[in-house]
């Protein structure tokens, strides 16, 4: 199993990610970090007692608005009805215009827009369910999760 370690100006964060399920977003994500992608950027959303949200260039750059940037591209979600936002959950933020089935996680419409933003839960998050994709669960430095507040710096993100 392959490992992310985010380290930010609140300590380190290791998250174990589910690269045999979620494969795809797993290597993109992998890219995107060991290329130093999301050095610098900042927690550009934080909301109390439900999640942190990174992965936006605007929030290191301030090139447009944050909360709207992403790497150029786009990826389609690899929901897995067995993977649940549980405390601790890393997934993949998203405008929402897809829509999948709930029992097998298949796309049923729209446009998946999954790119570099992401999150991790504070609290079980379970109306996000078969919405985003669950690709991590972290393992250590939740704690570092929970003290996050609205532009703490993310150092930088390697995956192992």
């Amino acid at each position: 199993m392959k490992t992310a370690t985010i380290e930010t100006s609140k300590g380190s964060i290791v998250v174990d990610l589910f690269d045999q399920d979620c494969p795809k977003t797993v290597a993109n994500f992998e890219k995107l970090a060991n290329s130093g992608y999301y050095d610098g950027q900042r927690w550009h959303r934080v909301i109390s007692n439900f999640m942190i949200q990174g992965g936006d260039p605007y929030s290191k750059t301030g090139a447009g608005p944050v909360g709207t940037g992403g790497p150029g591209y786009t990826t389609d979600c690899e929901l897995r009805p067995g993977r649940k936002h549980t405390k601790g959950a890393l997934s993949m933020a998203h405008t929402g215009s897809c829509k999948h089935d709930s029992a097998t996680g298949e796309k049923k419409a729209g446009r998946c827009s999954n790119g570099s933003q992401f999150f991790i839960t504070h609290v079980p998050t379970p109306h996000l369910d078969g919405v985003h994709t669950v690709f991590g669960q972290v393992s250590q430095g939740q704690g570092v999760v929970d003290a996050i507040r609205q532009d703490d710096e993310i150092k930088q993100i390697r995956v192992a």
